[in-house]
């Protein structure tokens, strides 16, 4: 065996010790079979009831993938199975349409082991064949909030999911995603609870994600859902006044964001029961990214 390739497995074993990633997908077949053989480490994926034949077409190009198939799709929680499967301390999050830089885990796993307080970190996402950053990476580059002495990077309060990789203990004990917001921007309620639980978050800018978004995408529905869901997570989370902005805000983004409106009243009792208003320290740094 040379030197190389006992360098490659070394590195390999190194990984797949520590870092797990887990994926969500429902009718992705396609890009799937794209982005999984980019993927270091041990890998599974959460099928959110697909109905194209993922599953097995998943399981028979890539044996090595453990394929979790759910019988409806349950949205953002969909991970949470992935988490509690995984054996490792860390597990990395990937879209259908994403997959993290070779030696990106290694190198997340080393900022976690030496960080013991760190529960999210927050990798740089570079955006398509043109591979320019996401906007969201130069928002937390250039965060407002203090940062930790003990931190490796910025401080955050917000995350992209596929840009990610978590404690799985932190993740599992704030009770990762929620049903409530279900999809999309459902990263803000899991960052807030981690937060108040003395958790730290930070950006990373020197661990870097590839995300190549699918085509198959409702630009017109997530504008719904973000409005939604930026009601809802209000509802759960931060002061009345502050909930009663996010309405006003959500009604003045139009047809679309009145629709979010009615969706989030749908699902106000869920939300009511998960309500659990922030200690005051963490609903600050909120406020302060609010304004800024």
């Amino acid at each position: 065996m040379n030197a190389a390739v006992a360098g490659a497995r070394r590195k390999e074993k190194h990984v797949t010790t520590r870092t797990t990633v887990v994926v969500t997908t429902r009718n992705r077949r396609r890009e799937l079979e794209l982005s999984l053989k980019h993927h270091e480490g041990p890998v599974i994926l959460v099928d959110n009831g697909s109905t194209d034949g993922t599953a097995d077409a998943i399981r028979t190009a890539f044996p090595h993938v453990e394929v979790v198939e759910l019988d409806r799709n349950i949205g953002a929680p969909g991970r949470n199975v992935g988490v509690r499967l995984a054996r490792t301390p860390y597990v990395a999050f990937a879209d259908d349409d994403s997959w993290w830089a070779p030696g990106a885990l290694e190198r997340a796993a080393d900022v976690l082991d030496d960080h013991p307080r760190l529960a999210v970190l927050a990798g740089r996402v570079l955006v398509g064949t043109e591979e320019e950053p996401d906007p969201i990476c130069a928002e937390m580059a250039d965060s407002p909030l203090k940062v930790r002495p003990d931190a490796p990077g910025p401080s955050v309060l917000g995350f992209m999911a596929c840009g990610a990789v978590v404690r799985r203990e932190a993740f599992l004990t704030a009770g990762g995603f929620d049903d409530v917001v279900f999809f999309y921007g459902e990263e803000e309620r899991l960052a807030l609870d981690l937060a108040a639980a003395g958790w730290d978050l930070a950006y990373v800018d020197d661990v870097v994600a590839h995300h190549h978004p699918s085509p198959a995408r409702d630009p017109r529905g997530r504008r719904i859902l973000a409005a939604r869901n930026m009601v809802l997570t209000a509802v759960m989370r931060r002061p009345w006044p502050v909930v009663a902005r996010k309405v006003f805000e959500a009604a003045r983004r139009g047809p679309e964001g009145r629709r979010g409106l009615r969706d989030a009243v749908r699902r106000l009792s869920p939300a009511l029961a998960m309500r659990r208003p922030l200690p005051p320290h963490v609903e600050t740094a909120r406020r302060l990214l609010d304004t800024a």
